[in-house]
């Protein structure tokens, strides 16, 4: 079990070392100027010194703050939505035909209205998170719910199981593999939309130092925020997948 575990280690950070190997190589041969594309030593260097700044944590938190809130309503309002489709035709009719129309549909060109309805605040990024990362969390949890056996919910019918407690009980832990993929999915998304309406619009979170090092010509710090948003993205779905290891512990594919 700990030689599987080294070797995923190792392949996940094989990757990531040729990307570093593959930046510096591109600054070292200048093939890009390190005015516009730093070294990655000076970029981890000044990470780690604004890693310890008040200010920089500030920005973090306020990014953490919008995107956990924005993930945790896509979660419940997906699960739910999800779960009452799958096991009510008339919701389903109602439901699918909505679905079909707004999960194609780029989240961000709502994001004028948005702001024009919710101001500039954390209202309206923590709305934008919320209904990207619903649709792949709705559709996973529609999809595990819709596959679980019809015997193991005659058998609970057949033990006396009122309605709602099979749901409970029987259809959404058959669907917890789906459910977890579809999260994994919309914390991922979370990340970027979260990022990129604080580009947009905003006077804080890691977003917003970027383009106000862009506009500085500041390019290390312009990269600060970009390697810690993927840092904090890679550190939510190890969580996440561990996560997911703990709650399907009895499930064969975990």
């Amino acid at each position: 079990m700990s030689r599987l575990l080294s070797a995923n280690v190792l392949l996940g950070i094989a990757p990531i070392a040729l990307v570093i190997a593959l930046w510096q190589g591109l600054v070292s041969f200048g093939f890009a100027p390190a005015v516009l594309l730093p070294p990655p030593g000076f970029v981890f260097g000044r990470l780690l010194q604004q890693l310890v700044t008040w200010t920089f944590q500030q920005e973090i938190a306020a990014t953490l703050i919008r995107l956990f809130a924005g993930f945790a309503i896509a979660v419940v309002l997906g699960v739910s939505i999800g779960i009452a489709a799958a096991a009510n035709p008339a919701i389903n009719a109602v439901v699918r035909p909505i679905v079909r129309v707004l999960a194609p549909l780029p989240k961000v060109a709502l994001y004028p209205a948005l702001l024009l309805l919710l101001g500039f605040g954390h209202g309206s990024k923590i709305t934008l998170v919320a209904a990207d990362a619903l649709f792949p969390i709705l559709l996973s949890t529609y999809y595990g719910a819709s596959t679980v056996e019809q015997k193991l919910i005659w058998s609970a019918m057949a033990a006396g199981t009122p309605r709602y407690e099979i749901l409970f009980k029987v259809v959404l832990p058959a669907a917890m593999p789906s459910i977890l993929t579809g999260c994994r999915i919309g914390l991922v998304i979370s990340c970027i939309v979260v990022f990129l309406a604080e580009m947009i619009t905003s006077t804080d979170g890691l977003g917003h130092a970027l383009v106000t090092a862009a506009r500085t010509f500041q390019a290390v710090d312009m990269f600060v925020p970009l390697i810690t948003i993927s840092l904090l993205g890679l550190i939510l779905n190890g969580l996440l997948g561990a996560l997911r290891s703990y709650l399907l512990r009895g499930f064969p594919e975990a």
